[in-house]
């Protein structure tokens, strides 16, 4: 018996400090995007703001949701990991799934700021075309090769109006007139510095923009960059090229320490909301998740039971679920939380519409 028992106390033992290599998540704040959020500074800001075009006061709540996640250096001991897989409020997953490769805290902040990024743009996007409101496009560095021919000289932001005289109207033109050159070869490019983009017409900012304005022509400059030699002998300049958007009017999207691209559906039902009169909710209070491309498709996104928790605990009533999270949120829905099916800023929509005269019997649902 005592052999048994120093037995179990040394495996006890072990179990507590024994690490092993899963990280926790849990569920996060959640943020209405008809409301306003509180500056770190004091006071506070909508969490979107429109300026330039009529809007229209709204009520009820879109609470867009979130999930918090330990960071990339910690692993909890064995005890912690067991207790966390039999909590309904805690996700325990491989560290991997969330850090992959051994991406630190800085590079996973980085990368979930860029998704952010990303995401903002694409609910502009796809709210303004759902209304019918002209969206524009430009081509821009999206980023720059460390070490590479262009670095301190293109920056991530610029605007590429041209390349050796050539008008710029397609990312894809961009490698095709670089290639035209020898590796060693000077390639000319006309840039709107990203600086001067975000203080002026591009839609860095929301605002409105077009190539070719006096604005625009006043920033231009143009930046010589030597190519180098791709592995395959091509001539390259080291960035990459992509699209960005530009709109008539001004919207910002004001939310501070959030990251990731799940918030995308419910920033373009907010825009919506607030160019549109009327209340989308009727005074309802709706939580969802989801991505969002600029054509309005509704994609999915990680930790939906956490959500789930934190928009009921919030006091949600219904809940935006991805079609294709629906299979894994039925099954750990919150009592008194109604999911609703979406795959599209235009469902989501006629969903609100449901909700609002109380017709919720033919909503869209996720099976249980």
């Amino acid at each position: 018996m005592l052999a048994a028992t120093l037995m179990l106390i040394g495996l006890l033992c072990a179990s507590v400090l024994m690490r092993v290599p899963y990280t926790e998540m849990s569920p996060g704040p959640t943020y209405n995007t008809l409301g306003e959020q509180e500056k770190k500074s004091g006071g506070s800001v909508p969490v979107i703001a429109i300026s330039g075009h009529e809007t229209y006061p709204t009520s009820g709540h879109l609470n867009m949701t979130t999930v918090q996640v330990t960071g990339a250096k910690y692993e909890p001991s064995l005890v912690s990991a067991v207790i966390g897989w039999l909590r309904k409020d805690v996700l325990v997953v491989p560290h991997d799934n969330v850090y992959p490769k051994g991406q630190t805290d800085k590079e996973a902040q980085q990368e979930n700021a860029e998704q952010f990024a990303s995401s903002e743009d694409s609910a502009k996007t796809a709210a303004l075309k759902q209304l019918g409101i002209p969206v524009g496009t430009q081509i821009v560095v999206s980023s720059v090769v460390a070490g590479g021919p262009s670095e301190g000289k293109l920056h991530a932001g610029d605007r590429i109006v041209a390349v050796d005289g050539t008008p710029v109207t397609a990312k894809e033109q961009v490698a095709a007139l670089v290639t035209k050159h020898k590796p060693g070869e000077t390639v000319e490019f006309t840039v709107v510095p990203h600086t001067a983009a975000a203080g002026g017409t591009a839609g860095t900012n929301g605002s409105a923009g077009t190539n070719g304005s006096a604005t625009d022509k006043a920033a231009e400059k143009k930046v010589a960059v030597t190519t180098g030699k791709a592995s395959d002998g091509r001539a390259i300049v080291g960035i990459l090229p992509g699209n960005d958007h530009t709109y008539p009017f001004t919207i910002d999207i004001g939310l501070q320490d959030v990251g990731g691209p799940s918030a995308g559906l419910m920033f373009s039902l907010g825009i919506v909301d607030k160019l549109t009169p009327g209340d989308l909710t009727g005074g309802k209070f709706v939580a969802g998740t989801g991505t969002i491309s600029d054509e309005g498709e509704v994609g999915p996104i990680g930790g939906i039971q956490m959500k789930l928790i934190a928009a009921r605990d919030k006091g949600a009533e219904y809940f935006m679920t991805p079609a294709e999270n629906c299979s894994e949120a039925g099954k750990g829905t919150p009592d008194g939380l109604t999911l609703v099916k979406v795959d599209s800023l235009g469902g989501a929509l006629k969903a609100l519409d449901q909700i609002r005269s109380g017709n919720t019997s033919a909503l869209p649902s996720c099976p249980k």
